[in-house]
């Protein structure tokens, strides 16, 4: 088969289980076994070296296990010394390469994030992070060749690691607060939806002194019997929400399935995730860390701009793609810019103290330093984005496009629209679009905006609408369909089907 298809921008992710029509098996032991041989050589390449040791975890997906042993196996036949650690988290992973005692060359997580049971995909990282995409394409490239080590085979053995990233999430919060247990006397519930995220109430929040009752779907278990886990789904939120509602917690956490992503919820019942979570942690790092810029992806609010600007720091909007806002902020940094901060909406957040690694439990960590020190000096985490100005509606519109070579198409609808806006009042074009075309408008025209772009890997687009006022959302909309429906290819039935 082609291999470049398993190819997901730097991760690779395909089918690894019969059970849902249409979608056949792509992730076959054939294709493990070569990506596994793939990364080998690229590994040897990139290092240099000719002693080489590799982690592998997975998280609860029902094909992990037999994946795990694939590529393990063909790893070990190159000649890497490969430790599998069994039930891991993504960040968990990396971390394997940086933290003292293991310094592992290379690292594999068997995930598929948040994707159906039957799908499953590989993540790879170094020391120096996560893979980027051409990478991902070099490895692609060498499964589907016959390049080898050319090394004497090595060996497969079990290890355990995630008791050791538990405690240094927990020491974080020791060292923050100068106590033992700093969250006794705090209720925590925490929702994992029977993804990898359990031990964070077990590892982390238990032997910091926190009541964590009330939790749920902590075991893992790959079928997802009561919720994805994704902190975007709108079940999973009410679960999660429902906890803390049920168990008058003072704060509620939910992770997806390979804990890369975090969403919460605080004691007043409120969804802290998209504009939210990323406002309160600017608001945390801005006192840490004053003027800093946070880079986020341009679908986020005009309120949470006026937000990171009232607070002191400097809101840079740039693309979607958790690699995308991580690679800006690191562009920046290394410009002289300091910039502490690189989120997504989808609850993809790296930190610069943190090796900008998208970790969910680090972001639960900084939140829950922030708890218990705002009950010992008096001020509540809602309080952080009280002044947090968030629209009165919002809705996304993802309109197929119907061709094969679909890039060039959407790129032609956003340049023609991007001239239009141009020449209509009370419209203004957004001055930085690093993606797509994002236009405001005035109290008479929708009072508000929207961002049309194209999707980063399939063939359509997405249009973002937001608006401060309530009916604001359909009169923009209004005022798009009479030219986006001019373009044949461009399915705007449903944009239709809203304003009518």
């Amino acid at each position: 088969m082609d291999y470049k298809k398993l190819q997901n921008g730097s991760d690779i992710r395909g089918v690894a289980l019969e059970g849902v029509e249409g979608q056949s098996v792509n992730l076959t032991e054939q294709a493990c076994r070569d990506i596994g041989r793939g990364f080998a050589v690229w590994l040897q390449k990139k290092t240099g070296k000719t002693a080489l040791r590799v982690s592998v975890g997975r998280d609860s997906r029902l094909s992990g296990e037999t994946l795990a042993g694939w590529i393990c196996g063909a790893m070990a036949a190159e000649g890497l010394q490969v430790t599998d650690l069994g039930m891991a988290s993504t960040p968990a992973m990396f971390m394997t390469t940086v933290t003292e005692g293991y310094q592992f060359d290379g690292a594999v997580m068997i995930t598929a994030s948040h994707l159906p049971f039957n799908r499953n995909g590989f993540k790879f990282f170094t020391a120096e992070g996560g893979l980027e995409k051409a990478d991902i394409a070099a490895i692609l490239s060498l499964a589907a060749s016959d390049s080898r080590t050319g090394l004497p085979a090595g060996s497969v053995q079990s290890g355990e690691f995630m008791d050791v990233y538990a405690k240094l999430l927990a020491d974080k919060i020791r060292a923050a607060m100068g106590e033992d247990k700093p969250l006794t006397g705090l209720r925590v519930v925490v929702d994992a939806g029977n993804g990898a995220g359990g031990f964070y109430a077990s590892k982390v929040l238990q032997p910091l002194g926190a009541n964590t009752d009330g939790s749920r779907y902590l075991d893992p278990d790959g079928s997802f019997p009561n919720h994805i886990p994704n902190p975007e789904d709108e079940t999973a939120m009410q679960s999660i929400m429902e906890a803390v509602a049920e168990t008058h917690a003072d704060l509620g956490i939910i992770f997806d399935t390979d804990v890369d992503r975090a969403g919460a919820v605080l004691s007043d019942g409120s969804e802290l995730n998209r504009n939210r979570i990323i406002a309160m942690l600017s608001a945390i790092l801005l006192r840490e860390h004053p003027g800093t810029t946070i880079v986020t992806d341009s679908i986020t609010s005009t309120g949470l701009a006026a937000f990171i600007e009232k607070h002191g720091g400097v809101h840079h909007r740039f693309q979607r793609g958790y690699r995308n806002v991580i690679n800006e902020s690191l562009r920046l940094n290394a410009a002289g810019q300091d910039s502490q901060l690189a989120m997504e909406t989808s609850g993809h957040g790296a930190l610069k103290e943190n090796y900008f690694l998208d970790d969910g439990a680090y972001l639960v960590t900084k939140l829950l330093i922030e708890l218990a020190r705002g009950r010992k000096q008096g001020y509540t985490l809602e309080s952080l984005i009280a002044d947090l100005a968030e629209p009165a509606e919002g809705k996304e519109f993802r309109m197929n496009l119907l061709l094969d070579d679909f890039k060039p198409y959407g790129q032609t609808v956003i340049d023609e629209l991007t001239a239009y806006a141009a020449t209509q009042p009370g419209w203004q074009i957004a001055p930085n679009n690093y993606e797509g075309v994002r236009v405001s408008f005035d109290k008479a025209h929708g009072d508000g905006w929207f961002l049309l772009r194209l999707s980063l890997h399939d063939p359509l687009m997405p249009l973002n609408i937001e608006s401060d006022t309530v009916g604001g959302v359909k009169t923009i909309a209004a005022q798009l369909y009479p030219f986006l429906k001019k373009f044949d290819k461009l399915d705007t039935e449903k944009l239709k089907a809203y304003i009518q």
